[in-house]
C-alpha cells in the first residue's frame, strides 16, 4: 500500500500505525498541500494527507482510510461493531483531529511546518492563541483517561491511535505529553507507544524527527 504524506503529521501517523497494527506493507509516497504532483492529485482531489492507493483504490482522509482499513482487513479490529463502543471510538478519533489538533496544530504550523519547513513564515500571535487553548483540552483528558487499558476499555481502538498520534506530533512544539503535569496521560501514552506497531512507526519516523529537531 502506497501512503502519501509524511510522518510529522499526526494523521499520517495514525493511517502507518493502523496499518501497521493490521499486519499491512506500506512505503511512504511524497505528496501534500500545494503539491502539483499529478500522482498525489490523483489519489487525493482536495490535495489533502493522508491518501493511500491500497492495489488501485484510492482514498484520502484519514478517518476515511481508517474505515476503509477496518472493514477490509478486519483483524485486529480497532473501530468496534458494538454501537456504543463505535460511537466512543468516533468521538475520540473527531477529537483528536478537530479539537486537540485545532488548538495544538496552530503550534506546530506557526513555529515549525511554516516557518523552518515550507518557508513561508508562521504568525507567533496564532501559536499563543494555540498555547492558550491548549491546556484545557489536555487538563480535560488528564480527567478522564483511564488508570489501565485503552479509552474504549480492554481493546485499543482507533481513538487511542489519534490522539496518541495528535501528542507525538506536539512534542516536535514542546507541547507533548508532561509526565509530571499529567501523569495519567503519560502512563496512557506510554502503553500506547509500547505496542509494536507504534515502535515500528516511530523506528522510520526517527530519522525525520533528529533532521527536524536540529532545525
Amino acid at each position: 500500500m502506497k501512503l502519501y504524506g509524511a510522518l510529522l503529521s499526526p494523521f499520517v501517523r495514525k493511517v502507518a500505525v493502523i496499518a501497521t497494527e493490521k499486519g499491512i506493507s506500506w512505503e511512504l509516497a511524497r505528496g501534500g498541500p500545494g503539491s502539483s504532483d499529478p500522482e498525489f492529485l490523483g489519489v487525493s482531489p482536495l490535495g489533502k494527507i493522508p491518501a493511500i492507493n491500497d492495489q488501485g483504490f484510492t482514498l484520502a482522509d484519514s478517518t476515511a482510510i481508517a474505515f476503509y482499513l477496518d472493514g477490509q482487513y478486519p483483524e485486529p479490529k480497532l473501530i468496534p461493531d458494538d454501537p456504543k463502543l463505535r460511537g466512543k471510538a468516533v468521538f475520540w478519533d473527531e477529537f483528536a483531529d478537530t479539537v486537540l489538533g485545532a488548538t495544538g496544530l496552530k503550534i506546530l504550523f506557526n513555529r515549525l511546518v511554516g516557518p523552518k519547513l515550507l518557508k513561508v513564515g508562521g504568525d507567533e500571535a496564532i501559536a499563543l492563541q494555540g498555547e492558550a487553548e491548549l491546556p484545557r483540552w489536555i487538563d480535560w483528558f488528564e480527567s478522564v483517561v483511564p488508570d489501565e487499558g485503552w479509552l474504549l476499555g480492554e481493546s485499543i481502538s482507533i481513538g487511542d491511535i489519534a490522539v496518541a498520534s495528535m501528542f507525538r506530533t506536539l512534542a516536535y512544539v514542546s507541547h507533548g505529553v508532561d509526565a509530571q503535569a499529567r501523569p495519567k496521560t503519560a502512563a496512557w501514552y506510554h502503553r500506547v507507544a509500547a505496542r509494536p506497531a507504534w515502535a515500528a512507526v516511530a523506528e522510520k519516523e526517527a530519522p525525520i524527527a533528529q533532521r527536524i529537531m536540529a532545525m
